[in-house]
């Protein structure tokens, strides 16, 4: 039997803050209210955690003074946070790697269970 490691410590915010710098890189015009909605986070705790990139120097906000919709913005990786990005994305798929690893042993021994329970206890 395989020892079950707890997967490498993170925060929630690690992870939220790192999904929020994957999708604006992806789409510098996305909405807060999208961001929340894509990845299933209050709006209040995207506000904050984009503040929190703005205030590490990873993000940069431009507000569109020509659109029609003064609260619009854009935000753009600045070259720190394209490099913490990169260092985000190894933590992350580090940590994902672990949380899987952690998953086969339980699937495998449930499948152990399982199978001791479908063999007929007359044939042993």
């Amino acid at each position: 039997m395989h020892p079950i490691t707890p997967p490498p410590t993170a925060t929630v915010s690690d992870d939220i803050s790192y999904k929020v710098i994957q999708r604006i890189e992806q789409n510098p015009e996305i909405s807060q209210r999208t961001l929340s909605l894509e990845l299933g986070v209050s709006l209040g705790k995207v506000n904050y955690c984009l503040r929190s990139l703005v205030d590490k120097g990873w993000v940069k906000v431009n507000n569109f003074r020509n659109s029609s919709n003064k609260r619009a913005y854009s935000y753009l990786l600045t070259p720190q946070g394209m490099q913490e990005k990169t260092v985000m994305a190894a933590a992350f798929l580090k940590r994902k790697m672990a949380e899987y690893e952690t998953l086969r042993h339980e699937i495998e021994q449930l499948r152990r269970e399982v199978d001791g329970l479908s063999e007929d206890p007359a044939d042993g």
